[in-house]
């Protein structure tokens, strides 16, 4: 049976915590962030987990995760 292979644009925005939890990146953080108010790309900064409804999803995207 051949190896599975991962969904390359997921691996790169979707990682694990050591305790399981899934993280993603948060939105809106890409580029032109000079017009964008600085309260407004503090709110974007750092991960946000992945809910429990879109987990089934994400193991399909990455089943070595």
């Amino acid at each position: 049976m051949p190896k599975m292979k991962s969904h390359k644009a997921a691996q790169k925005r979707i990682g694990a915590t050591g305790s399981g939890k899934i993280i993603r990146v948060n939105a809106w953080r890409g580029h032109h962030l000079e017009i964008k108010s600085s309260r407004r790309t503090r709110r974007y900064a750092g991960k946000s987990t992945v809910g429990s409804e879109h987990a089934q999803q994400v193991k399909r995207l990455l089943p070595y995760l």
